[in-house]
């Protein structure tokens, strides 16, 4: 659009992970790739944690629920990603952009503190091993989880309004692979002085509290293992929150590599990077981080495909 031209944006141009069009073809099959994995992935860590017997405890629980929210955001991301990377006209309509952004920050939201819930629930396990069922009980499982989505759903519906409360009418062009708040906010034609500020307020209590929930937690797993006597409790201590603490390094690195950048070297190119990794990438990955270390998730699935009506017990 013309710098002139005041008309209100009704659809926006997304850039995608690249511009070269003999990349886009291979790019299709790469992202296609890591979406039907991660869906495979997710989908059967959803499946087994809800049918098989050996796998109804709040540890798996609070997993089928990350499960959910890794699956949720991909799916609001990759579809519309993938359709772009073959598509002559890379658009997407005002308020499909707008539920995009919002889908995206209920699942990124969520998904921030349930990590920093399956933390405290390894924090009791170890910690608190006797009163474990009754400190962790359904209800308590039902509530935190219900939590974690409530706040997502709050902060996604805060910020959005925020973003689109501003005017876009200079440029519809997003360097972006989906609608986020950052490089949307760089097209506006108004003041964006509130915006940004919630923006940023938002996401810095967000991983602080979390953060602040995970590194408390691990505080004192660490010093509970370390005073256990036996060399045997300590190795399978570690290896009941070995997952989670790779999980936890891997989403939380990502979202500290992308936020703590120096001003000069920090772009939206690198950002999108970064965004590759923790909406797409993370989520394909965790599924396998939690089945290949653990023992009781190989033991369902290894159950559920070879006799999967045995394996079998509903919630």
């Amino acid at each position: 659009m013309a710098p002139g031209n005041m008309t209100q944006v009704t659809e926006f141009i997304l850039t995608g992970v690249s511009d070269c069009p003999e990349l886009q073809v291979p790019l299709f099959f790469i992202f296609l790739d890591i979406y039907v994995v991660t869906a495979v992935g997710n989908l059967g860590i959803i499946t087994l944690t809800s049918v098989d017997p050996r796998l109804q405890t709040p540890m798996y629980f609070f997993l089928r629920h990350l499960a959910v929210i890794n699956f949720g955001n991909s799916t609001v991301i990759a579809p519309k990603m993938l359709s772009n990377f073959l598509a002559q006209k890379k658009t997407i309509s005002y308020y499909a952009c707008a539920t995009q952004l919002g889908g995206f920050l209920v699942f990124i939201v969520a998904e921030i503190f349930m990590l920093a819930v399956m933390a405290y629930d390894r924090y009791v396990a170890i910690c608190n091993p006797l009163l474990y069922m009754v400190v962790v009980s359904r209800r308590v499982c039902l509530l935190l989880v219900s939590l974690t989505y409530l706040y997502g759903l709050f902060t996604a519906v805060l910020v959005s309004s925020c973003v689109f409360s501003v005017s876009y009418c200079s440029s519809n062009v997003i360097n972006h692979f989906y609608c986020d708040n950052v490089p949307l906010l760089a097209l506006s034609c108004s003041g964006t002085d509130f915006p940004q500020t919630v923006v940023f307020i938002s996401a810095a209590t967000n991983l602080f509290f979390s953060m602040t929930i995970v590194l408390l937690s691990y505080f004192n797993i660490v010093l509970s293992i370390l005073r256990m006597p036996s060399s045997e409790g300590r190795k399978k201590a570690f290896s009941t929150c070995g997952s989670h603490m790779m999980a936890v390094t891997v989403f939380y690195g990502t979202l500290l590599f992308m936020y703590l950048q120096p001003g000069t070297n920090h772009s939206l190119d690198t950002d999108k990077m970064a965004s590759v990794f923790y909406t797409l990438v993370i989520p394909m990955l965790n599924p396998m981080i939690y089945s290949l270390r653990n023992k009781d998730v190989k033991a369902a699935l290894k159950s559920f495909v070879t006799n999967p009506c045995h394996s079998c017990k509903p919630m």
